[in-house]
């Protein structure tokens, strides 16, 4: 059994830590005492179904701590799965809270083995390990989903970890034990090439949701039936049925800050494709924007800010950004979503009732097609043709 300290109990820290708490002592380390209090009650601090069902129903040897000694020292491996916001001034992420937590983890356990969980910079922990001389420093980009962190770990699509040592065989080993598939693909890199992966792979999704709003955005200037098309298309075997769904533009955390990192990285490279996936979703939300101006509402309803069905994270929502160009252009908008507490929301009034939110709504904003609204369909605006995320 070995000792894991994991720093950062988001959704990329709690799903490792539960994942790999089924076979190891793991310690998870945050600066937030409320999501360590949750951690130690057993309540899963980010809203995952799959971690809140592990953590009330396994046997975890998992605990939570303010202590960054408790959670370091002696460990094996520390995993940093901390923030890195992309910082539109410098055109890179902020990588300060990675740098923090390294250097603790260092000064208080010099032969631990550091694992960069958070997305980064190509070159950053090649950098990072010239600068902080110190050696075991790896880079293990995670491919996990919102809402969906635990499951996209048990059942991994690949494990890829930029080290070709022993270490980096050791760890994918341990992601590899703690997963429920058993032909789970490993790929052992370097340090720049996995960071590399991660980037391209977030941008290459970014580029199939900015390929099929550009079809439905075709489709709708011209008049088709954007499903008659894209079922027409899909049935290409190398284009495939899935990951296909027009919407309001790519959101979430990860695909907007990915692709701006990736771009801001091409300074000295040829290309043109990045910039192009970057600027069509922004064209994207231009054009929602006018369907909804050019229906003339008075008041205009978003239902759920969220950037998926089963997230409780709005940052970098595209139908926030919809909500801010609206605002923008002078038309009044409320808001319905459950998971927002306080009475606004960007000076917008939040509706509690739902019934009253669609009673007020002349149109309704509706990036996914819910249940809920299947009363007032004909003044919802979505561009959902396949009822979910995919």
């Amino acid at each position: 059994m070995k000792k894991i300290a994991v720093a950062g109990t988001g959704y990329v820290g709690m799903s490792l830590a539960v994942l790999l708490a089924q076979r190891h002592q793991v310690v998870a380390f945050d600066v937030n005492p409320i999501r360590v209090e949750e951690v130690n009650q057993r309540r899963s601090p980010i809203k995952d179904a799959l971690i809140d069902s592990y953590m009330q129903t396994r046997s975890l040897n998992l605990r939570a701590t303010l202590d960054a000694a408790q959670a370091f020292k002696g460990a094996d491996f520390v995993v940093i799965c901390t923030p890195t916001d992309y910082d539109p001034k410098t055109n890179r992420f902020d990588t300060q809270s990675i740098e923090v937590v390294a250097r603790q983890a260092i000064a208080l356990s010099p032969h631990s083995t550091l694992v960069i969980k958070s997305t980064v910079p190509v070159g950053y922990t090649e950098k990072l390990k010239t600068e902080l001389g110190h050696a075991h420093i790896v880079f293990s980009p995670e491919f996990l989903r919102e809402g969906m962190a635990l499951h996209d770990n048990l059942h991994p699509s690949r494990i890829v970890v930029g080290e070709r040592a022993e270490r980096g065989t050791i760890f994918a080993g341990l992601l590899r034990e703690g997963a429920l598939d058993t032909e789970v693909p490993v790929l052992l890199t370097n340090n720049s090439e996995a960071e590399a992966i991660k980037l391209f792979a977030n941008t290459y999704l970014a580029l199939r949701v900015a390929f099929f709003n550009e079809l439905d955005t075709y489709a709708a200037v011209h008049g088709l039936d954007t499903r008659q098309v894209i079922d027409g298309v899909g049935l290409d075997a190398r284009i495939g049925r899935h990951y296909n769904n027009p919407s309001f533009g790519y959101g979430g955390y990860c695909l907007p800050k990915d692709t701006r990192q990736l771009l801001g990285s091409c300074e000295d490279v040829p290309q043109d494709l990045i910039r192009a996936v970057v600027d069509a979703n922004c064209t994207r939300k231009d054009f929602i924007v006018r369907e909804v101006l050019r229906r003339q509402p008075k008041v205009v309803g978003i239902h759920r800010v969220i950037m998926k069905a089963g997230s409780d994270n709005y940052r970098a929502s595209s139908v926030v950004d919809v909500m801010e160009r609206l605002k923008s252009k002078g038309v009044e908008v409320i808001v319905y979503e459950p998971l927002i507490t306080a009475p606004e929301f960007m000076h917008s009034l939040v509706m509690r009732s739902l019934d009253e939110f669609k009673r007020r709504s002349d149109l309704i904003l509706s990036n996914r097609m819910s249940p809920d609204l299947h009363d007032v369909a004909a003044r919802v605006y979505t561009r959902d043709l396949f009822g979910g995320d995919s």
